[in-house]
């Protein structure tokens, strides 16, 4: 088993790995069953988040042995490269990969868990949402930060963004972090980020009206782009689970 644990919690390392070692036995179940497992655990009176990736494919056990780094180490190192910036996601603990005959396996991400008062969701799921409009151009705010530094979010969608009202202000912070790209970014590939986001008009319009306000750049050229983003999205979202649906027709 090798492991990576943050110097704040190195007093923690037998604990840790007591809980890697009896993940399927101990802890609370958190969301819904995936094929990714997150439980909860009382760290010394801090609540502990570990995500248990599943056992990749028998190819990527060897790309992941060799050229390249697990999920687990991933969401670790940028959550702290993340850190570094002044941009907040969960405080990252520890990682943890198992390999077997040369052959990875499992790995674990542990981080702090958030008590958290909605993610991104909610604004798509409920239009009349407290301080809505607030919220929403917050995020874009938010989004173009990310973009200022360089780093395009490839899971940038509902799930995967946070929010904590922090008195009349709100704070946010990424989750499910293994997947970005940091690197300049084109003017379209910025806005096309927004895509996984949400189908109403109403909000890419008011995204396309704060993100117009920060870059300088002419409102409809940025909806323009936004909504094609989002609708070729969607498109390609729904060509996929009806040929997946297709495909795996003797399941059902």
């Amino acid at each position: 088993m090798n492991k990576v644990i943050s110097t704040n919690f190195h007093k923690y390392q037998s604990k840790l790995d007591q809980f890697i070692y009896e993940f399927h036995l101990r802890g609370k179940q958190f969301g819904e069953p995936s094929r990714n497992t997150i439980k909860l655990f009382d760290l010394s009176g801090v609540k502990v988040n570990i995500k248990a990736f599943k056992v990749p494919v028998i190819i990527n056990r060897l790309i992941y042995g060799t050229l390249r780094k697990s999920k687990a180490r991933r969401s670790y190192e940028f959550a702290k490269y993340l850190g570094s910036l002044g941009i907040k996601s969960p405080t990252p603990i520890a990682y943890y990969e198992s390999s077997r005959l040369g052959l990875f396996g499992k790995s674990y991400y542990i981080s702090e868990h958030l008590d958290y008062d909605l993610t991104f969701r909610e604004l798509t799921t409920n239009l009349k949402h407290p301080h809505h409009e607030i919220i929403l151009r917050a995020f874009t705010r938010f989004t173009y930060n990310l973009h200022q530094n360089h780093i395009n979010f490839l899971d940038h969608s509902p799930g995967n963004t946070l929010i904590v009202k922090n008195g009349s202000n709100y704070d946010f912070y990424l989750v499910d972090l293994n997947r970005m790209e940091f690197m300049d970014i084109t003017f379209e590939k910025r806005v096309a980020n927004f895509a996984k986001l949400t189908t109403h008009q109403s909000l890419i319009e008011v995204m396309s009206d704060e993100y117009s306000k920060c870059t300088g750049k002419p409102y409809d050229y940025i909806f323009d782009i936004m909504w094609k983003s989002t609708c070729d999205f969607q498109y390609k979202y729904h060509k996929k689970k009806m040929i997946k649906k297709r495909l795996l027709f003797w399941k059902k």
